[in-house]
């Protein structure tokens, strides 16, 4: 997949190039292009891991990266299906193509979350 962000005429006029020679079948998006900022990104990072040393998810720890993927596929009902050789993978977990304000509501979902099993997050214990 190739992404190009529109900012100028010339990439406005390379884009309709590019339209006008896709052959039929080819599939298209256009989507504004505010995904998550650098910000909000370390801060779902800080939040994972802080998750993964305080959180017991079902006798398991879950490292960062689980988590994510986890509360994730929470946010965006994703779906699974049984995997090739077992076991289960779960659709449409990329976070790094959300926009801001889903970003917004990954946070806000960890937080509700995390503040239901009494995890402390370090930023917020420094700030109180």
């Amino acid at each position: 997949m190739q992404w190009v962000s529109i900012t100028t005429e010339l990439e406005r006029k390379r884009a309709h190039a590019w339209i006008d020679r896709a052959p039929p079948g080819t599939k298209i998006a256009f989507r504004k292009a505010d995904t998550r900022s650098l910000d909000q990104n370390s801060l779902m990072w800080s939040r994972l891991t802080e998750l993964s040393r305080q959180v017991e998810w079902y006798g398991q720890k879950l490292s960062a990266e689980d988590w994510k993927d986890m509360l994730t596929a929470s946010l965006r009902k994703a779906v699974a299906v049984p995997g090739i050789d077992g076991g289960f993978v779960v659709l449409g977990l990329h976070t790094s193509t959300m926009t801001k304000a889903e970003m917004a509501d990954l946070l806000t979902l960890m937080e509700a979350f995390a503040a239901e099993r009494g995890v402390v997050f370090s930023d917020q214990a420094q700030a109180a």
